[in-house]
């Protein structure tokens, strides 16, 4: 294994000096996902977790309850609250691809305060600051956050962002920075 680090703090291992359980892990992410970014280069280290982490990170890229605009409200709010470079860039840029205006990507990444038109944006905003700042959640919201998202919309806010939790905590332990692009497969 390279004693250099190639991503951050971490250091990748080359395919050909993975065990047969990381080659697997390495292999099921790269048919997942087709490439492997972010966390998934340090993920492959542990192959138990790949196995779980993978086709987690794939449920929220396929085939769930929000809309790319409202994956990216609670993204950026929990990335950015975590305070690592390496998530929080990729996903003010995936914000703003997803067609979130630039001065409520901002004002999301800043903890500022803004608001959307959109019923369901306004509420994934609400859920997601108040979760994130470790808030306690009123029966309103609540009550609204059913309205609007039903349970399988909340528990996908929910899930989405313990996901991005252990996305910013483990890049930032490994001090991952912005568009960092690490060994080469």
């Amino acid at each position: 294994m390279p004693d250099t680090p190639t991503f951050g703090r971490y250091a990748e291992i080359p395919y050909d000096q993975m065990t047969p359980e990381q080659q697997e892990g390495y292999r099921s992410l790269m048919e997942t996902r087709g490439r492997l970014p972010g966390p998934n280069k340090i993920y492959v280290h542990n192959p138990k977790l790949v196995k779980v982490m993978g086709p987690l990170g794939a449920y929220f890229r396929t085939g769930y309850s929000l809309s790319e605009r409202e994956r990216e409200i609670a993204v950026v709010i929990i990335n950015s609250k975590w305070h690592s470079a390496y998530p929080t860039n990729a996903h003010e840029r995936a914000a703003k691809a997803a067609g979130l205006p630039a001065d409520k990507v901002e004002a999301l990444l800043s903890g500022l305060p803004t608001s959307f038109d959109d019923k369901r944006e306004q509420v994934i905003y609400e859920m997601a600051t108040c979760l994130a700042n470790s808030r306690w959640v009123s029966k309103g919201l609540y009550d609204r956050a059913v309205a609007a998202l039903g349970h399988e919309g909340v528990t996908d806010v929910i899930c989405l962002m313990g996901f991005y939790t252990s996305v910013s905590m483990t890049l930032a332990f490994y001090d991952v920075p912005a568009g960092a692009e690490g060994m080469q497969r």
